[in-house]
């Protein structure tokens, strides 16, 4: 009976060590790498591609606070000169196009004008009629010492030059008021000189050389200076307490999307649109290379005194198809899960707040996120 025992016992034993044996030579099963319940499709790439994938850690950050509108450039009415004939008459001398630069001052063009010949002999006529009231008053001054000429005579003659200064004056202001000026020799040119009262650029031209014109109030060229331009922006309501006359901000553009042009808070309208519930604010922006033209559409970020607590990424990390804006979220070395975020609407500059879709301690690919979609759209296929 004690053999049997010990018979049964060595046979368990034995059993047991082989089926350990058999637990250690089975190789433990590798681990799975698993995406959290919100993330996207997985991306898988080669350990050649791992160089060209840069992770960050995020985290709350403090950010000083942008506002973001959009609108157009304007020009600066402070600095556009629209030039209409001033008498009537035929246009001569007129060499300049649109395009051309003129100096301010510099005559554009002349009017051979009747008013303005009319005008220059009235002037002649009473400068003559001064001149003969001046020698008459002195002469009857002179016959009044000598007890030859009466009271009355004199101040008559008094009266008479005073009218002739006074009509003087007022064929002088009727010249200048056309743009005639003496010349050296004290002649006057019956051609009428339009010049441009600022330096700048002709933006448009409605006559011709030979044209006959009217004083009426349709330009016959347009001159603008576009060294300083104005940017009409829609700003949103909800934004309306955040901004403020003088505060800085910067213009952007698709036609230059590496500049950025100085601009500053000039005017914000008193009157809400209904229908899209935002106020007309208008920048006053530095355009000292002339890029900025009338009509172009613009981009302009204010900077606020505020500030905001938020996730932030650099641009290259967010890929934008339609409206839909993603990250690629890295959930080891070389797997990574495409994951739809919301991001802030006055992001804009260096950095791209996120609002939803990711967490603070998530690593997000901030380098490589276009190499990540090539590849993810190639394995698709």
């Amino acid at each position: 009976m004690n053999t049997r025992s010990l018979f049964f016992a060595a046979l368990v034993a034995a059993v047991s060590i082989g089926a350990s044996a058999c637990a250690n030579d089975r190789a433990d099963p590798p681990p799975e790498t698993t995406a959290p319940a919100d993330a996207g499709p997985l991306v898988r790439i080669e350990p050649a591609m791992e160089s060209s994938v840069r992770v960050e850690t995020i985290s709350l950050r403090t950010t000083p606070r942008t506002v973001r509108a959009t609108g157009r450039v304007h020009l600066d009415d402070a600095h556009v000169a629209r030039l209409v004939a001033p008498v009537a008459g035929q246009v001569v001398g007129l060499r300049v196009n649109v395009g051309d630069r003129v100096e301010r001052g510099a005559p554009l063009f002349f009017i051979n004008s009747r008013d303005a010949a009319s005008a220059i002999e009235d002037d002649l006529d009473s400068r003559r009629d001064l001149e003969l009231a001046e020698r008459t008053l002195k002469m009857t001054e002179d016959l009044f010492e000598h007890q030859a000429a009466s009271k009355i005579a004199l101040d008559q003659a008094r009266n008479d030059a005073l009218k002739a200064r006074a009509r003087v004056e007022r064929t002088e202001r009727a010249l200048r008021a056309i743009g005639l000026r003496a010349d050296a020799d004290g002649g006057l040119d019956p051609r009428v000189p339009v010049s441009s009262p600022v330096n700048g650029v002709v933006l448009e031209r409605h006559a011709s050389d030979g044209q006959y014109v009217q004083p009426d109030p349709t330009p016959l060229l347009t001159v603008a200076n576009l060294s300083t331009v104005w940017v009409e922006a829609d700003l949103f309501e909800r934004d309306l307490h955040l901004v403020h006359v003088g505060d800085a901000a910067e213009v952007a553009t698709a036609a230059y999307p590496d500049r950025r042009f100085r601009a500053r808070v000039a005017r914000i309208s008193d009157v809400v649109d209904p229908a899209t519930r935002t106020l007309k604010v208008r920048f006053v922006t530095a355009n000292p290379d002339l890029h900025l033209k009338p009509e172009m559409f613009a981009t302009v970020t204010l900077f606020v005194s505020e500030t905001q607590t938020a996730i932030t990424v650099p641009p290259t990390a967010v890929l934008t198809e339609g409206t839909n804006a993603f990250v690629y979220v890295a959930l080891d070395h070389r797997t990574f899960a495409r994951r739809r975020v919301e991001l802030a609407p006055d992001t804009s500059g260096d950095a791209r707040c996120i609002v939803k879709g990711v967490r603070p301690g998530d690593r997000v690919v901030t380098s490589g996120a276009v190499l990540l979609r090539g590849h993810e759209d190639l394995n698709a296929r």
